[in-house]
């Protein structure tokens, strides 16, 4: 599988069920994406997550495959004087640069999603106590 396949099968399984909406009152007062409640679907953000660190990984190793290869042929080139071998070392250092970016990328989405579900379940325990607590000190007053 290529990587535009792989990388268009895990965009459209990461997006299965996602709708969008505008902000905007809608059109039709019957339609909508349901309540004004701060919804957040644990499985579908740890989904992302995932595919983010599994692609992370793999550009890691997968980015870097033929960087041996370019070298040497970037060396015999410059060694018989041919003006290609300095750019093709331009080349793969700009494509390095770019793959780098692309693993910082991945790690930030991963992370930044671990740290939202963490953080949302966090408050949900937090919301929970007080919301018990209250309710406690209604019945003791």
């Amino acid at each position: 599988m290529s990587f535009d396949e792989e990388w268009s099968a895990a965009r459209a399984t990461a997006t299965a069920g996602v709708t969008m909406r505008l902000n905007q009152v809608p059109a039709d007062p019957g339609g909508g994406g349901g309540g004004g409640d701060l919804e957040l679907d644990q499985d579908h953000i740890g989904a992302i997550g995932s595919e983010a660190y599994k692609l992370h990984a793999r550009l890691q190793t997968d980015g870097k495959h033929a960087a041996t290869a370019t070298a040497e042929a970037a060396g015999a080139l410059t060694k018989e004087a041919f003006a290609s071998g300095a750019a093709l070392l331009k080349v793969n250092s700009a494509w390095e640069s770019q793959v780098k970016t692309l693993v910082a990328a991945c790690a930030n989405i991963s992370n930044g999603l671990n740290y939202s579900l963490a953080s949302h379940a966090k408050d949900e325990q937090q919301l929970q106590a007080d919301f018990t607590a209250s309710a406690i000190d209604k019945y003791l007053k």
